[in-house]
C-alpha cells in the first residue's frame, strides 16, 4: 500500500502587488494554517516519508509549518510542481519513494489531480474548491509508486484548515 498526503499551500499574501507569484510568501491565517494541519497529521498519524514541494515561497513556508508541528521528513523542492498540471503531478508522485508522500502544490492543478486520482470523488463542495491548506489522505494498493494510476485512489481523510480552528 501507498499513502499520498495531497496538500495545497495555505493562505498567501497579496500585500505586495509588484512582487513576482513565486515569491509570494505566507500571510499571518496561512502561517496559523500550516501549524494546524502539522498537528493535525501528527494527531492523527499521517507524518510522510518524504515530502515533494513546490518551489513557490508560499509553498516552502507551509511545508515549513507543518514540519515545525509534525515533525521533518526528507523533502525535495521541485520547480515542475509549480503551477503543475495533473499529469505532471502524477508523474512526479511516480518517482516518490517510502510508503508515504506528501505532495504540496498548487491550483488549479492540485484540485483537478485530487479529483483525477481517486475512484470516487467525495461529492463535497470543500474537495471540488480545494482552498488554501486543503489536504486529502488517499490509499493506492500499489506495491510501488511507479505504479499509481488515474482511479485508483481511496479518500481516507480530508481537511481544510477551518475545520482544525
Amino acid at each position: 500500500m501507498r499513502r499520498l498526503i495531497l496538500m495545497r499551500h495555505a493562505k498567501s499574501s497579496w500585500s505586495d502587488p509588484g512582487q513576482r507569484d513565486l515569491d509570494r510568501p505566507l500571510n499571518k491565517r496561512g502561517r496559523r494554517s500550516a501549524g494546524l494541519l502539522g498537528g493535525w497529521l501528527k494527531k492523527k498519524g499521517y507524518v510522510p516519508d518524504q515530502a515533494l514541494v513546490s518551489t513557490a515561497r508560499r509553498a516552502q513556508e507551509t511545508w515549513a509549518g507543518v514540519v515545525a508541528a509534525a515533525g521533518a521528513a526528507p523533502t525535495t523542492y521541485l520547480p515542475e510542481i509549480y503551477h503543475a498540471a495533473p499529469e505532471t503531478l502524477l508523474s512526479v508522485l511516480r518517482d516518490a519513494s517510502g510508503e508515504s508522500a506528501l505532495l504540496l502544490g498548487h491550483q488549479p492543478g492540485i484540485g483537478a489531480f485530487a479529483r483525477r486520482v481517486l475512484a470516487e470523488p467525495p461529492d463535497s463542495a470543500e474537495f471540488e474548491k480545494y482552498p488554501t491548506g486543503a489536504t486529502a489522505v488517499i490509499d493506492f494498493d500499489a506495491g510501488a509508486w511507479a505504479e499509481v494510476g488515474w482511479g485508483a485512489g481511496r479518500l481516507r481523510d480530508f481537511v481544510v484548515p477551518r475545520a482544525l480552528e
